[in-house]
């Protein structure tokens, strides 16, 4: 079961974890510089995971730029993740929430503790830290990004 996603309005809670290459990557530091698009996943090298990281890196453009940075977060360890990202070639932060186990997909509200797992939780965070769109997808149903495009066009309008 997970606890409830954070919703719009919410700070998202600030994380520092390890990409595929062991660099830290901290939340924090894209504050008054970017938008970020966290989309949380289950797991490395499954299915619909597979697809969705594949609508981001074959549209790149439309998910990073000067303005917003993407990253991809899950509970698999960074070896995987390592792996993962040399055989899709994923050119955008996949970031490691292994240890403390799940501690940041437990902060936004999209831990699976039966699984281990985090489930599909996808937040767009403007340059101040603030949860400005959610989309949250049930177990085996993959995200229609085109929402997030919507949402981000949304964003840029109101700066």
């Amino acid at each position: 079961m997970t606890d409830s996603p954070l919703e719009v309005g919410a700070t998202a809670p600030d994380f520092t974890l390890p990409d595929q290459n062991g660099v830290e990557t901290t939340l924090s530091a894209f504050r008054g510089s970017k938008n970020v698009l966290l989309v949380f996943y289950p797991f490395a090298f499954s299915g619909i995971c597979t697809g969705e990281l594949h609508a981001i890196r074959d549209d790149l453009g439309a998910f990073v730029g000067d303005d917003v940075q993407v990253l991809a977060i899950s509970c698999d360890p960074v070896f995987s993740l390592r792996g993962w990202a040399d055989l899709e070639a994923y050119f955008f932060p996949l970031l490691s929430d292994f240890w403390p186990h799940g501690e940041v997909s437990r902060a936004y509200g999209v831990f699976h503790e039966a699984g281990g797992n985090a489930t599909r939780g996808t937040f767009l965070i403007d340059t101040d830290g603030v949860i400005r769109w959610t989309l949250h997808n049930p177990p085996g149903e993959g995200r229609d990004f085109g929402e997030y495009r919507a949402a981000l066009t949304r964003l840029r309008g109101a700066a």
